[in-house]
């Protein structure tokens, strides 16, 4: 009996630590992406702080780079994060990982990497997002978005869009368009992170989990830079 309880719990422990070893670079990347995040937040001529107060949703890609093969292979992995709640109202919850393809990407990219971060500005784009592949600017509305401290002089078709995109390169932070590039959820990395299958829906608006701790920094910058969202309630609805 001893001999069994002894093996049956090291093989929880064996599995355990295969588990950790499988979703490594899936936890990876979740921490890159909170760290690329708070290294744009905190330069000075940033992401407007009324925009990220407004914004339902981030999707974070750090070092996005363009493949070898063609400007139409160019592929990004990152995050996708919500704030909780019906309405949006709510701190910000449990990460699903995105991944971005296009054509469009690959004039935006450097040899080095490009970060990309993406505002979602209304439920109507975070649903777009959750629910399938979008492609931006013909799914989803989409424009390059405005920096500085306030978004005081932005075009209309900026204030309007579903979607504003920023890019950081070689130490350039811009907004810049996407448009014609994709968005999907990376359901098979989803599945490594939690250890369940999930869709994007499940993990961001349905609180089947909880947020894992390689999320623990990319969660506190949020709830600390941006903890309430200051949109118009009518629009949340």
């Amino acid at each position: 009996m001893k001999q069994t309880l002894l093996g049956v719990l090291f093989l929880c422990a064996w599995l355990s630590s295969a588990f950790a070893v499988s979703n490594e670079k899936e936890q990876e990347r979740v921490k890159d992406s909170g760290q690329v995040l708070k290294e744009i937040l905190d330069i000075p001529d940033d992401i407007p702080q009324d925009l990220l107060d407004k914004a339902e949703c981030i999707v974070v890609l750090p070092s996005v780079k363009k493949a070898a093969f063609g400007i139409g292979a160019s592929y990004g992995r990152g995050v996708m994060i919500c704030r909780s709640g019906a309405h949006y109202t709510g701190l910000w919850g449990p990460p699903a990982l995105y991944a971005l393809e296009g054509g469009s990407i690959g004039f935006q990219l450097g040899v080095q990497g490009t970060d990309f971060v993406l505002l979602v500005m209304n439920p109507q784009g975070a649903k777009s997002l959750l629910s399938s592949k979008v492609r931006l600017g013909a799914d989803a509305s989409a424009a390059a978005g405005p920096k500085g401290r306030t978004a005081e002089g932005a075009t209309d078709v900026v204030m309007k869009a579903e979607i504003l995109s920023y890019s950081r390169n070689k130490g350039l932070f811009a907004g810049v368009s996407l448009e014609g590039s994709t968005l999907r959820s990376d359901g098979s990395a989803n599945e490594k992170l939690y250890g369940q299958k999930l869709d994007a829906k499940e993990i961001i608006r349905e609180g089947k989990v909880k947020n894992p701790p390689c999320a623990k920094e990319l969660v506190a910058l949020l709830d600390k830079k941006s903890p309430k969202n200051l949109s118009d309630p009518k629009s949340l609805e």
